[in-house]
């Protein structure tokens, strides 16, 4: 090494042990390069001067302010555009494609289901890719996929085609929430997630939905109306793979809209939720612990029962609203609040759950009373008394606050990638099961009045309220245990130390000042 470079060197090691803020780093460039956190690289590299100066609270704010003005709209309007291709195949049913494609009998349910076929046989492989890939490319990639797709579907002519273009769907579709998560995870702490998922993981595809259908149903086209929502939504969605390749970058360090400096206080907004950043590598060890923790089978069983309502009103909404003696027209307007009384009970939910601090699981259950009460309602109330039940079936549409309130749990929980993906993986399996149960409890012998379907959902409900209590009381516990063994609360440290610790691929269970959020 020559003079110089040891003169660097030194200088890097005297900025790391002497600053006063979250700036400090790992001190050894030696160790960060064996070090797998990209995060942890680009602050080695870092001039001095960059990381020397304090982070004030205004800088901090700009910069969620910019965070939030980027990743938001990106993250959101993927997930809507994903939700549109699944909400819209109900909207298509009334519109014709039932008898287009000649089905029959329980098809459609199997229409609905099978795109969750190929989410779940692709959500470990994907899992894997996202963390091999670069991020941005390989989203950009499915999402173009998903365009080929919906082409695809507007071009089927029978139950056969139709099943294969959605079960292809429901491959290339299975990275999304993956991806979501993890980006949330890097831009947000664990403190401004909740809020931030709330709002990306919306239910406005409802009202998008409801409203593009209501435009092509006046439509004086050749194309079939269900065909030529499907054509619409895939040059929609080849126009959003262009905008996701330009600005959503793999990790922060890689945000060509950031200069050096926003990049190292953005590492450093997130550093406190100690869940590092992103590794390349695959380490067995964490998928053993991950599939070892009973939390990890508690959190993907919610996501199986809160799901199993989503994917039978995702399928059927158009149905279950039609059928109650409205319009094929007035049915796609109809579907338009959903969405607002979804998006809105979510926001409002999350908002005060990250006001109320180890509330979120008891905040859960009684946001899961509401659509229970729903359900009653909607098996009970007679079929004459449609305005009734179009108020329980809007009102049951709160069932969507439950499950954003927990996707952010089993990130914040998680500590070290590879257990990161693995729970990925399996909250999301919880999902796409939850999603394929869900319109095989709508029977075609059971129309139009779907009361067993009702009792089915009424079921999956309870089951949810009851793992996600027993969840938020192993956190509890695991805290409270925790504290007793460091005299009360975490162990002191010092900001090297801290810095190491969080910026390390350790789990949460070898990070003795860890914390869980229930």
């Amino acid at each position: 090494m020559s003079h110089s470079d040891e003169n660097q060197l030194d200088q890097k090691q005297e900025a790391l042990h002497d600053a006063e803020t979250a700036s400090h780093r790992v001190g050894d460039l030696s160790r960060l390069e064996r070090d797998t956190d990209v995060a942890a690289r680009f602050l080695a590299s870092l001039d001095p001067s960059i990381i020397n100066e304090p982070i004030t609270k205004e800088e901090s704010r700009r910069l969620l302010w910019k965070i939030d003005l980027i990743i938001v709209p990106l993250l959101a309007f993927s997930v809507i555009i994903a939700a549109v291709d699944k909400v819209i195949i109900s909207n298509a049913a009334i519109y014709g494609m039932r008898k287009d494609t000649n089905l029959v009998g329980n098809q459609f349910s199997w229409v609905g289901s099978i795109f969750y076929f190929g989410f779940l046989a692709a959500e470990w492989p994907s899992n894997v890719l996202i963390q091999k890939l670069p991020l941005r490319t390989f989203y950009a990639a499915t999402v173009l996929a998903w365009a080929a797709l919906s082409f695809g579907t507007g071009g089927a002519t029978s139950f056969a085609s139709l099943a294969s273009v959605r079960f292809l769907m429901g491959i290339f579709e299975a990275v999304v929430f993956p991806i979501c998560t993890l980006v949330s995870t890097m831009w947000w702490t664990i403190d401004e997630q909740p809020i931030r998922v709330a709002i990306w993981f919306n239910t406005l595809s409802s009202i998008i939905t409801g409203l593009f259908s209501y435009g092509v149903g006046h439509s004086n086209s050749n194309v079939a109306p269900w065909r030529l929502l499907f054509f619409i939504l895939g040059a929609i969605t080849t126009l959003w793979a262009a905008i996701l390749y330009i600005f959503l970058p793999s990790s922060p360090v890689e945000a060509w809209w950031l200069t050096d400096r926003q990049k190292y206080v953005c590492l450093e907004r997130v550093r406190k939720s100690n869940t590092g950043i992103e590794d390349k590598k695959m380490k067995w060890y964490q998928v053993k612990e991950c599939l070892m923790d009973p939390r990890s089978w508690l959190i993907s069983i919610f996501a199986c029962a809160i799901n199993i309502p989503n994917g039978g009103l995702v399928t059927f909404a158009a149905i279950i609203v039609n059928g109650m003696g409205f319009s094929t027209l007035d049915t796609t307007l109809l579907g338009v609040p959903t969405g607002v009384v979804g998006t809105l009970w979510s926001l409002i939910l999350n908002i005060t759950a990250s006001r109320l601090p180890g509330w979120r699981c008891v905040l859960i259950v009684i946001a899961i009373m509401f659509p229970m009460a729903s359900a009653i309602l909607m098996w009970k109330l007679p079929s004459d008394n449609k305005l009734s039940l179009l108020g329980a079936y809007y009102a049951f549409y709160s069932y969507w606050a439950p499950y954003t309130m927990c996707t952010s749990l089993p990130m914040a929980n998680t500590s070290g990638h590879t257990k990161k993906v693995t729970l990925n993986a399996m909250f999301f399996i919880g999902y796409c099961v939850g999603n394929i149960l869900g319109p095989q409890v709508f029977r075609d012998d059971d129309a139009p009045e779907y009361h067993r379907g009702y009792i089915g959902l009424l079921a999956s409900l309870i089951v949810g309220a009851v793992s996600i209590t027993i969840y938020g009381l192993l956190c509890y516990w695991d805290n409270a245990r925790r504290n007793k063994l460091q005299g009360g609360g975490p162990a002191p440290q010092t900001e090297e130390e801290k810095i190491r610790e969080a910026f390390s691929d350790k789990t949460d269970k070898e990070k003795p000042n860890f914390r869980y959020t229930y």
